[in-house]
């Protein structure tokens, strides 16, 4: 699957990443008994990686670097903003006499 790194953590050897499906985020851990090769992982990178679902949460294994910085501002364009209130409605509310 491919996917683009959205937040990433390179002395921890994390990373969240945004799937091409649309679907929930895939995680991305190095294994701590294993030595990781593999590229830098950078918030906007495009990945091609092999997603696996282990107890509801999507992993990403063995990701692969397509292009590097390919989306740099993807992370901020997909955080959620806060809800507008809603404005209240006036104009055909009326008064009952009383």
């Amino acid at each position: 699957m491919y996917g683009v790194v959205i937040w990433s953590d390179f002395n921890d050897g994390k990373a969240v990443i945004w799937c091409e499906d649309h679907g929930d985020l895939a995680y991305f851990n190095v294994p701590s008994e294993s030595v990781f090769s593999g590229p830098a992982l950078d918030p906007g990178d495009l990945v091609y990686f092999q997603l696996q679902e282990h107890n509801r949460m999507r992993l990403a294994n063995n990701p692969r670097l397509v292009k590097e910085s390919a989306f740099p501002a993807l992370a901020d364009q997909i955080s959620p903003t806060p809800p507008q209130a809603a404005k209240p409605v006036t104009d055909n509310v009326f008064a009952f006499p009383g």
